[in-house]
């Protein structure tokens, strides 16, 4: 009998850091899950702030439910700004952390975790000039790799997206 794979759902908009969503695809690519990019216009392409890397995105916030997910996963980069002033997006991304459900965000995916009203009391890092938003946000910033509190994975910069992306894969139970 087979089992599903969990499906873990990646937030994309223009402008996303291409090494760090490269890098987290690559690194979701190998593990026994099944990735479904969203973003505000489905069957779209996407693309990086470097203009190196491209996504197609197969869903739209209003066609899938945060909570439906094993995970959900924010890139860095300028899409996060774009991703917060979508109300769909940030609606998701709440809903996933009120059911529990691991959502992680790398550099300034973190943005989005602010506009969503979830990080008051938790420990977190993301990119450095990130920090004062989330401490005025009511979070403790550490500077690390990567930070897990509860449901919340968040990571720094490109360079820690291997350690991001198990992170990910520990906090949905794939190895």
């Amino acid at each position: 009998m087979n089992t599903p794979r969990p499906a873990v759902a990646v937030l994309v908009e223009d402008g996303f850091e291409d090494q760090q969503l490269s890098g987290i695809l690559e690194g979701l690519a190998i593990a026994p899950v099944d990735v479904v990019t969203i973003a505000p216009f489905a069957a779209r392409i996407y693309t990086g702030r470097h203009g190196v890397s491209t996504v197609t995105s197969e869903l739209t916030p209003g066609t899938a439910r945060g909570r439906a997910f094993a995970a959900i996963v924010i890139p860095g980069g300028y899409a996060p700004d774009r991703i917060r002033m979508r109300h769909g997006m940030v609606d998701m991304v709440r809903d996933a952390v009120d059911a529990g459900c691991p959502v992680a965000a790398i550099g300034h995916g973190v943005q989005v975790l602010i506009s969503a009203a979830v990080i008051r009391g938790r420990t977190m890092t993301s990119w450095p000039s990130i920090a004062v938003d989330v401490k005025n946000a009511g979070g403790l910033y550490v500077d690390r790799p990567v930070v897990e509190d509860g449901g919340l994975i968040t990571a720094r910069k490109a360079d820690d997206v291997a350690l991001f992306v198990a992170a990910i894969l520990r906090a949905i139970g794939s190895p």
